[in-house]
């Protein structure tokens, strides 16, 4: 399969659509409801859980069965605490940054529908400069220009209430995508196309496809440990996100080194199944797709540890998205890595056989 016009026009228009609409951690539903309707078309049936994970099943009758995934949820954050003259203090829902807060507009999600607010900050001339504050989850605020608690409370705002930011999708430059929650809606996007194109190509894979949406991952691969045990795969390809380190202030010594532009990331980590990862590899040398190497230690840090070490184990790898400015309403990645990631997932599927055990010991 070529590289080039993998995502049209209409699948644009969907991770558009599926970007602007928010889906903080444990409030997911309506993003996966966009999502399922998008792969409708290409999948045989759904499956869905108790806390709103969504897997669209291809061939749901066989007795193999192989996962790809990616997680639904962004990062946000809680109203904490109201203040006597009606100021919101917050506490984090997943790994929000809180340096980046100051001066933003945010959503907060009440039973009344979206209130808005904006991330307040004390103006230059009245801080001092010897001795400046930074912004800390203890220090940041949100003004939804009440006068006092009461009011705030009669606007349908109270503690618990989640808060996300507006921000929406751009295209930079042609080919780079901007948005927050890019992490890891780009994931549910790739699978999606993935699904998308084995219909249109008309590929029968010779065991169940399970094309997954997890939820919760911000906050411990919580969804991908509920679904694992439901699913029991043989089989799991995770997809997330993973840093661009050639922007400033990054230590490639400690990070290691990898690029927008330059290709889907390939993981070494203890819960990479290696005769798995060396299946990808293969895969993508065979279709001259470019890759890259990342190694990451003890865990990934993703939803591949939580299908690794279930259901007695499962042979799992990451295929990662590189991108710059995670967590950050601007994150950015490559439009012909996104078409990459796509591709390698596609093609390796297109190499597994029916009860493959990818053992060491065969």
């Amino acid at each position: 399969m070529a590289a080039a016009k993998i995502i049209n026009a209409k699948s644009l228009k969907f991770l558009e659509k599926y970007l602007n609409n928010a889906s903080p951690t444990g409030y997911e539903w309506e993003g996966q409801k966009i999502w399922m309707e998008y792969l409708k078309p290409y999948v045989d049936e759904f499956i869905t859980d108790t806390y709103g994970t969504a897997v669209a099943v291809i061939n749901p009758k066989a007795k193999y069965k192989v996962v790809i995934e990616g997680h639904s949820d962004e990062i946000s954050w809680y109203v904490n605490y109201i203040t006597d003259n009606g100021l919101l203090y917050v506490i984090r829902n997943g790994g929000s940054d809180h340096q980046i807060a100051p001066s933003k507009w945010v959503n907060i999600h009440t039973k009344k529908g979206i209130v808005k607010g904006v991330f307040g900050w004390p103006a230059i001339h009245t801080r001092d400069r010897a001795k400046e504050e930074s912004p800390k989850v203890e220090n940041i605020f949100i003004d939804i220009g009440a006068k006092d608690k009461a009011e705030v409370e009669k606007m349908g705002v109270h503690v618990g209430c989640v808060i996300t930011y507006p921000d929406e999708f751009h295209i930079l430059n042609k080919d780079k995508f901007v948005c927050r929650a890019l992490d890891n809606r780009m994931g549910g996007f790739m699978i999606a196309e993935v699904a998308r194109l084995l219909y249109e190509n008309k590929k029968k894979l010779p065991f169940g496809l399970y094309v997954t949406n997890s939820v919760q991952e911000e906050i411990g691969l919580r969804g991908a440990e509920m679904i694992t045990q439901t699913i029991k795969p043989n089989v799991a390809i995770v997809t997330d996100v993973c840093h661009d380190t050639t922007t400033p202030m990054i230590d490639k010594k400690k990070e290691g080194e990898t690029s927008i532009g330059s290709g889907p990331v390939v993981s070494y980590a203890p819960a990479v199944q290696n005769k798995l990862r060396e299946r990808i590899l293969e895969t993508a040398e065979a279709k001259k797709i470019p890759f890259q190497r990342l190694a990451a230690s003890r865990f990934t840090g993703t939803d591949t540890d939580a299908f690794a070490y279930s259901n007695g184990g499962v042979a799992s790898a990451l295929i990662s998205l590189p991108l710059r400015y995670m967590h950050t309403t601007v994150e950015t990645v490559h439009k012909d890595d996104v078409e990459n990631v796509i591709r390698l997932i596609y093609e390796t599927l297109l190499t597994i056989k029916e009860g493959e055990t990818f053992s060491y010991f065969d």
